[in-house]
C-alpha cells in the first residue's frame, strides 16, 4: 500500500508547489475513518481510495482532486459527515465528496428507470464540476482491476454497465487511455472465451512482426531526419476489444484485418504535422479514402490528429497518426489534460480551482444535460444517452458553414434536429450538396445540408426508425405523443360534451379544475385525453363534477334522444352494421349496383357486369376484364390486381363511363379507416359519411392495437370528387388517425 510521503512525491513531480498539508490531512483522515474495514479481496478498505488517488496522479491532477479521491467513500461508508468535511477541508471539497456519495449506488439494476435516474444524477453532478467524473472513472477503473475478487454472480452485471456507460463516457470526454482499459477489463468478463482467443492471436502476431515494426519505425525516422523534422515514431497495436468489435460488425476473420498495427508520429508544432504529412505522401502512395484531418476539424471530444494510410515499406499498408505533443496529451487524458484553473474562486486549502469547462467535450455534456429538461421518461433518457455516447462521427455543414458533428449513419433528419428541435419538427425535405435527396440518405463527411421546412409539418412516427441520434429520437417520440394526445383530447372533449348533455348538465373545461385531484390527473388536458383513450369513464367525470348525479335516475324520456340520434345515423349512412353477404337493400338497388344496367360504354347490354372488390367510380380510368362464363369485371386502372392479367391481353376490354347528366347513380368504392378505439368513434365516422351524402354498404372491423381499430368500409358514392372530399373530411375528424382508398 502506498505510503503518505509517496503520494505527495507523485504529485510533486508535476506540481512542485503542491499543498502537502492538504494531502497529508486527507490521507490520515480517510485512513482513520475507514479503520479496520476490509474489501472483498481481504485488503484494508483504505487501499481502494488510495489507488483511486494514484490513478488520478497519473493524469497530473491537482491536489484538491487527489484529496477528493482519498475522501470519496467517507460519507457513504463511515461516520464522516458533510459538515465535518466542510470544516476540515473546505466547502468545495465537501460538495464534491457529497456529490460522489449520492452516486455511490449507480449500479446496473433490473429496473431501467432506477438506473436512468442514477445516470441523470451522475451527469448533473458532472455538469457542475468535471472532477466528479474524473474521480468516478478512476473509482470504476480500480474496481474493474480488482473485479476478480467480487462474487461471480455480480461480475457480469458490473462489466456490462462498464461497457455500456463508463467506457463510452470516458471516450466522449476524450480520455481514450482510460476508455481502452475499461473496455478491455469489461470484455474479459463479458465474453471470456473471445477475449482469450483474441488476446492470444494478438500476442502471437506481435511476436512474428516485431522485426517488421522496428524496420518501419526506422524508415519513418530516417525520412523525418532527411526533411529535418523533429519527430518521435512509435508503433501501436489495436486492443482486444477493438479487434473483436471490428470482426463482429464487419463480419471479418482475424486474418482479414489490415489495421491491427499502426504508427504514431508526435512532433513539436502544428506546422510540423503538415510537413511530416507532406514528406510521407511524397515518399509513399496514399490509400484513397483513408485520409482524415482532425486538426482542422476536431472531434467533439477535442481529439485532434491527422490520420492517413499509406502503402509503405515492403508494400505493406501502414496506418499513421500525426499529432503534436499537446494533442497527444489531450488524446490520452481528454478533459483531464485541460488543466486550466479558474483563479477567481476562493483558494481554501488549495481547493478553489476548477478545470475549465470551455472544451468541446464539456460542451457535449452541457447539451446532453439540457435534454434532461425536455420531459423524457427515464427509460428514454437512458437509451438516448447511450446513443449519444457512440464515438464514430461524420462532420457536415449548414449552408452558412456551421459545423455539425453527427454519429455515422446519421440522416438529414438527425442533422435538422442537431441544428434545433424546431427545425427537425418542421423538416419536410433536404438538399445535400445542392441536390434534393431523400430524408433517409446517409450523410457523409463534408456534406453541406440544407433543410426544407414547412410550418404545417408534424414529424411522422416512422421517422423514429430512421434516425440514429438520441436527440432526434426523443423529439420525434415527444411530437408523436403530443399529436396523439391532442387527438385524444379532442375526442375526449366530444365524449364529455355528450355525457354531460345526457345528464342534463353543462360541460366546461374550467369545471374540471377543482376535481383534478379526484380524477388523479395533473391537468385538464390529461382528463380529456384519458377519456378519449377510454382510460377514464365519462360518467366518472360527470360524477366528479356533480357528486349528486346518478346515472340510474335517467328516465326513459331522457334516453329517447340517444335512440333518435342513432336512428338518424343509421338512416342517413345506410347499412351501418350490415353483415357482409346479407343485405336489406331492395333487390332493384342490388341489380343496379352489380347488374348489367351499369352505364359503361364498350360493354354490350347482354353481358353481366360487376365491379372488382375495391370498386370503381366515375372519374377513375377503368378497364374491363372478361371473366369466361361470368361476364366482365370493371377495375380502376391503378388496381394492383390487374398485374395478374398482364399475360392475357385478349381478356382486356376498353371501357369508359357513359353517364347521363344529372344521373344520381351511386358507385362502389372501398376505404380503409384507422380510428381511435374509443366510445363514439364509429358514430363520428358514420356522421361524416352521412354529412357527405354517401352510403355505407358493408363494414368490417379488425382490432389492430389497444388504441386503434382498422375498419374496412364498402361505400356508395357519386364520383371521384365526391369520394376524395369524403376521404379528406374523414382525415380531419378527431376520431380518425388515417383514411385511404383501397385499390387492390
Amino acid at each position: 500500500m502506498m505510503r503518505q510521503y509517496e503520494l505527495v512525491e507523485r504529485v510533486q513531480r508535476y506540481k512542485p508547489d503542491v499543498n502537502e498539508a492538504l494531502l497529508n490531512k486527507a490521507y490520515v483522515y480517510a485512513m482513520q475513518k475507514h479503520g479496520h474495514q476490509r474489501r472483498a479481496s481481504g485488503d484494508p478498505y483504505f487501499s481502494h481510495p488510495l489507488e483511486v488517488a494514484a490513478i488520478l496522479t497519473d493524469m497530473h491532477l491537482d491536489e484538491a482532486t487527489i484529496a477528493v479521491a482519498l475522501l470519496h467513500d467517507t460519507i457513504e461508508d463511515t461516520s464522516a459527515t458533510r459538515a465535518e468535511i466542510d470544516e476540515l477541508f473546505g466547502p468545495d471539497i465537501g460538495r464534491l465528496v457529497e456529490g460522489l456519495t449520492k452516486l455511490k449506488k449507480l449500479d446496473l439494476v433490473s429496473k431501467k428507470a432506477e438506473q436512468a435516474e442514477n445516470l441523470r444524477k451522475l451527469l448533473l453532478a458532472i455538469s457542475e464540476d468535471v472532477r466528479v467524473l474524473l474521480v468516478k472513472l478512476a473509482d470504476r477503473l480500480h474496481n474493474m482491476r480488482t473485479l476478480h475478487h467480487v462474487p461471480e454472480s455480480k461480475r457480469l452485471r458490473i462489466a456490462e454497465e462498464t461497457m455500456d456507460i463508463y467506457a463510452p463516457l470516458a471516450g466522449r470526454m476524450g480520455m481514450q487511455g482510460m476508455r481502452e482499459e475499461l473496455e478491455e477489463l469489461a470484455f474479459r468478463y463479458i465474453n471470456p472465451e473471445a477475449y482469450r482467443t483474441v488476446t492470444e492471436r494478438l500476442a502471437d502476431l506481435f511476436e512474428r512482426n516485431k522485426g517488421v515494426l522496428t524496420d518501419i519505425e526506422d524508415a519513418l525516422s530516417q525520412l523525418f531526419d532527411k526533411y529535418e523534422i523533429k519527430a518521435t515514431v512509435t508503433s501501436r497495436q489495436k486492443k482486444p476489444w477493438s479487434v473483436f468489435r471490428k470482426m463482429e460488425t464487419k463480419a471479418l476473420s482475424f486474418e482479414q484485418l489490415s489495421d491491427i498495427f499502426g504508427f504514431r508520429v508526435v512532433v513539436d508544432g502544428i506546422e510540423d504535422c503538415y510537413r511530416a504529412l507532406g514528406a510521407i505522401h511524397t515518399t509513399w502512395s496514399m490509400v484513397p479514402g483513408r485520409f482524415k484531418d482532425y486538426i482542422s476539424t476536431p472531434k467533439q471530444n477535442d481529439y485532434r490528429s491527422i490520420h492517413t494510410t499509406i502503402v509503405g515499406p515492403s508494400r505493406q499498408r501502414i496506418e499513421l497518426q500525426i499529432r503534436t505533443r499537446e494533442m497527444n496529451k489531450i488524446a490520452e487524458y481528454g478533459v483531464a489534460a485541460h488543466s486550466i484553473y479558474k483563479d477567481n474562486l476562493p483558494k481554501t486549502n488549495g481547493a478553489g480551482h476548477q478545470i475549465s469547462k470551455e472544451t468541446n467535450a464539456y460542451g457535449w455534456l452541457r447539451r446532453t444535460i439540457e435534454q434532461l429538461s425536455e420531459g423524457d421518461s427515464p427509460e428514454d433518457f437512458l437509451e438516448n444517452t447511450k446513443l449519444e455516447l457512440f464515438q464514430d462521427q461524420v462532420f457536415c455543414f449548414t449552408p452558412k458553414g456551421t459545423l455539425i458533428a453527427l454519429p455515422r449513419g446519421a440522416t438529414p433528419i438527425d442533422f435538422a434536429y442537431a441544428v434545433h428541435t424546431d427545425v427537425g419538427d418542421t423538416c419536410v425535405g433536404a438538399k445535400v450538396n445542392g441536390r434534393v435527396m431523400p430524408l433517409m440518405t446517409e450523410l457523409k463527411n463534408g456534406d453541406e445540408v440544407e433543410i426544407i421546412r414547412s410550418k404545417a409539418q408534424v414529424p411522422p412516427a416512422a421517422w423514429e426508425s430512421i434516425v440514429v441520434t438520441g436527440k432526434a429520437r426523443s423529439a420525434i417520440r415527444r411530437a408523436t405523443k403530443n399529436a396523439i394526445r391532442k387527438q385524444y383530447s379532442g375526442l375526449g372533449t366530444r365524449i364529455l360534451e355528450r355525457a354531460f348533455e345526457r345528464a342534463g348538465k353543462k360541460f366546461t373545461k374550467e369545471g374540471l379544475k377543482p376535481v383534478l385531484h379526484r380524477l388523479a390527473r395533473k391537468d385538464i388536458e390529461d382528463v380529456l385525453a384519458s377519456v378519449g383513450r377510454g382510460e377514464l369513464s365519462s360518467n366518472d367525470v360527470v360524477r366528479a363534477v356533480f357528486p349528486d348525479y346518478k346515472e340510474e335516475r335517467a328516465t326513459p324520456a331522457a334516453s329517447k334522444p340517444r335512440e333518435e340520434g342513432w336512428s338518424k345515423i343509421r338512416n342517413a349512412a345506410g347499412m351501418l352494421f350490415q353483415i357482409p353477404g346479407r343485405s336489406s337493400t331492395p333487390p332493384r338497388k342490388e341489380s343496379k349496383r352489380w347488374g348489367p344496367a351499369v352505364p359503361i360504354r364498350g360493354v354490350s347490354g347482354d353481358l353481366p357486369v360487376r365491379f372488382a372488390p375495391e370498386g370503381a367510380v366515375p372519374g377513375d380510368r377503368i378497364v374491363g376484364i372478361m371473366q369466361p362464363g361470368s361476364g366482365i369485371t370493371i377495375y380502376p386502372i391503378q388496381s394492383p390486381s390487374l398485374v395478374a392479367f398482364d399475360d392475357q391481353p385478349e381478356r382486356w376490354i376498353d371501357v369508359r363511363w357513359d353517364l347521363d347528366e344529372g344521373s344520381k347513380e351511386r358507385f362502389p368504392a372501398r376505404l380503409t379507416v384507422t380510428a381511435i378505439n374509443a366510445p363514439g368513434s364509429l358514430a363520428d365516422i358514420a356522421q361524416v359519411v352521412a354529412a357527405n351524402d354517401a352510403n355505407i354498404h358493408t363494414l368490417s372491423m379488425v382490432r389492430t392495437a389497444p388504441d386503434f381499430t382498422e375498419m374496412l368500409l364498402d361505400l356508395e358514392v357519386w364520383d371521384l370528387k365526391h369520394l376524395n372530399r369524403l376521404i379528406s373530411q374523414l382525415k380531419e375528424n378527431t376520431s380518425v388517425s388515417d383514411a385511404r382508398r383501397v385499390n387492390g
